[in-house]
């Protein structure tokens, strides 16, 4: 009889324990559920952060367009440098000349990798007005293409200098604005040589 009664009691012990069991692991599931749906929301609210700020930042139409068209300006000083090059006898645009296409060749690097990093494709051939001032200048030879040029160079900087000026301060993306501002000062020694030299020819 004690042996039936231990028995019974050691079941229902048991069930007890059981009931216990499943009644406190139930909260912990449901803590897990939570405390995951928290991390996931952490971690998307991380890379929301990190998009919106810093290298990583999504670019706005306008700052794609400022990086297209600086491509396309950067290239067009190369190609219009290296045909001053070609064609001035001039000391003084051939000086000019020479510190375009130095200066902004290393500008583009910069600038298509730049690019790279954020998915973008710089232009590899002139269109628009630089091809037609490109054509323009092929056309002409001694005093007359060197007057051209100087004048094509001072009124190109003064409009890339205002770009960059605009970019430098209210591009959203941070390399771009980084970027524009790190070239800015030289852009402005550009349309200064540019000016001087107009003078001169």
């Amino acid at each position: 009889m004690k042996i039936k009664v231990f028995a019974i009691a050691a079941v229902i012990v048991a069930l007890a324990a059981c009931h216990r069991e499943d009644r406190s692991g139930q909260p912990e599931t449901d803590t897990t559920g939570t405390v995951q749906t928290e991390q996931t929301l952490d971690t998307a609210s991380a890379t929301t952060t990190g998009v919106s700020g810093g290298t990583t930042s999504a670019m706005t139409n306008e700052d794609k367009d400022f990086v297209t068209k600086a491509g396309m300006g950067g290239l067009a000083e190369v190609l219009m440098g290296n045909l001053a090059l070609q064609k001035t006898s001039n000391a003084d645009v051939k000086a000019f000349a020479q510190r375009m296409v130095t200066d902004h060749t290393t500008a583009n690097a910069e600038l298509a990798q730049l690019a790279i990093t954020k998915g973008l494709a710089l232009p590899t051939e002139l269109g628009g007005e630089h091809k037609e001032g490109l054509d323009h200048l092929s056309s002409l030879s001694g005093a007359e293409f060197d007057k051209a040029y100087m004048a094509h160079m001072v009124a190109d900087h003064e409009k890339t200098v205002a770009d960059f000026d605009k970019a430098s301060t209210s591009a959203t993306d941070s390399d771009v604005k980084t970027w524009a501002g790190q070239k800015l000062p030289t852009l402005r020694e550009h349309l200064a040589q540019a000016k001087e030299t107009a003078k001169k020819v």
